[in-house]
């Protein structure tokens, strides 16, 4: 398996550059709250999606404050994949986790911030699931060992030797949570030195597909993989099995987040035609978010919009006289709409249909 020719063949739709933009947008969105969810930290997709924006530059509508939690993660995230070719050290490292924890504290409790788990600190065991129910997966090496281990790592992620670079990633990945050198955080720090393996293996700070929502997805396999590897023998075949299926995944779906961008893309480009008004354009972009869940009525819409009844019914029905919203069978307080499931008129002559939810 190849990783950069995987990448190129999704990448060779044809994406002019804001679709590009927004495709990687959507990504990098997915990756970073993906990547939380497995360690049981909920962000907020809309803020993390327009940290995201703002930090490199795209103009997106309905941009909202994020909080410090989503601008670190972002932080981290985005150094690692845009800025893949610089090398990775323990400043760097110390960086990533002093952005992951500003405060110094995971939830109520005090942690060694930017820096190596401390010895007194005790055993550093590798946990899942909800507090008060963790189930422990292995013991990482003992706090005496890891300046060792860690230039051992390091020296070795930025080193040239020959070994596919796809590979790499996934040992990478592998290695650094068995170290699990800090406190907490490892697993996100982790992912995000796969991501930049990865970026460095397709030569591009474009993302266009997230390996973190696919592990998110087959998230008890993650750990029963890194559980079953700790019990085993040092040959890590298995590990890396599982890692390169979990990334073909990631590849595979990313040709559903390419056809959503091209739908919206297609969509706009019709409804632009003769544009909406700014109450209109909010709601479509909110229905069109990946967080959005079910129809949108009257009550729903005025809620939105922040606006009567009665504007939010003009509205719709302005909205439903153009083809825009599609009313759904059903009447009365029931009443309900959705987008269109294809766009007669898209950008480039042909229809696009978005993944069903």
């Amino acid at each position: 398996m190849n990783s950069t020719d995987n990448h190129r063949m999704i990448c060779g739709y044809y994406l002019g550059f804001e679709l590009k933009r927004e495709a990687n947008l959507s990504a990098l969105t997915n990756d970073v709250v993906k990547s939380s969810a497995i360690e049981g930290e909920a962000l907020n997709p809309e803020e993390v999606r327009s940290s995201i924006a703002r930090r490199l530059g795209i103009d997106i509508a309905g941009l909202v404050p994020a909080s410090r939690d989503v601008e670190g993660t972002v932080e981290m995230m985005l150094d690692a994949t845009q800025q893949f070719s610089t090398p990775l050290t323990q400043d760097r490292l110390f960086d990533w986790h002093a952005a992951l924890f500003p405060t110094g504290r995971s939830r109520m409790q005090r942690i060694a911030a930017a820096q190596w788990r401390r010895p007194d600190a005790g055993p550093m065991q590798v946990v899942s699931g909800p507090i008060g129910h963790e189930t422990i997966h292995f013991e990482a090496p003992h706090a005496d060992r890891l300046d060792k281990e860690m230039r051992a790592f390091l020296a070795w992620f930025d080193n040239g030797k020959d070994i596919d670079p796809v590979l790499k990633a996934g040992i990478a990945h592998l290695w650094f949570v068995t170290i699990h050198p800090f406190d907490d955080g490892n697993g996100r720090i982790a992912r995000a030195i796969g991501d930049m393996a990865l970026a460095r293996a397709d030569g591009t700070s474009d993302r266009f597909y997230s390996l973190s929502t696919q592990i998110d997805s087959e998230r008890k396999d993650y750990y029963d993989q890194l559980e079953r590897q700790q019990r085993s023998a040092p040959e890590i075949t298995g590990w890396l099995e599982w890692f390169l299926d979990c990334l073909g995944g990631a590849l595979s779906n990313a040709e559903a987040t390419l056809g959503n961008v091209l739908f919206k893309a297609a969509l706009w480009d019709r409804i632009n035609e003769n544009p909406v008004n700014d109450r209109q354009r909010r709601i479509i972009n909110r229905m069109l978010a990946p967080d959005f869940k079910g129809y949108m009525n009257t009550s729903k819409y005025a809620k939105l919009a922040k606006c009567s009844n009665d504007t939010a019914l003009r509205d719709i029905q302005t909205l439903k006289e153009r083809g825009i919203f599609i009313q759904n069978p059903g009447g009365g307080r029931s009443t309900s709409y959705r987008l269109p499931d294809k766009v007669e008129k898209p950008i480039d002559g042909s229809r696009y249909r978005p993944e069903e939810n």
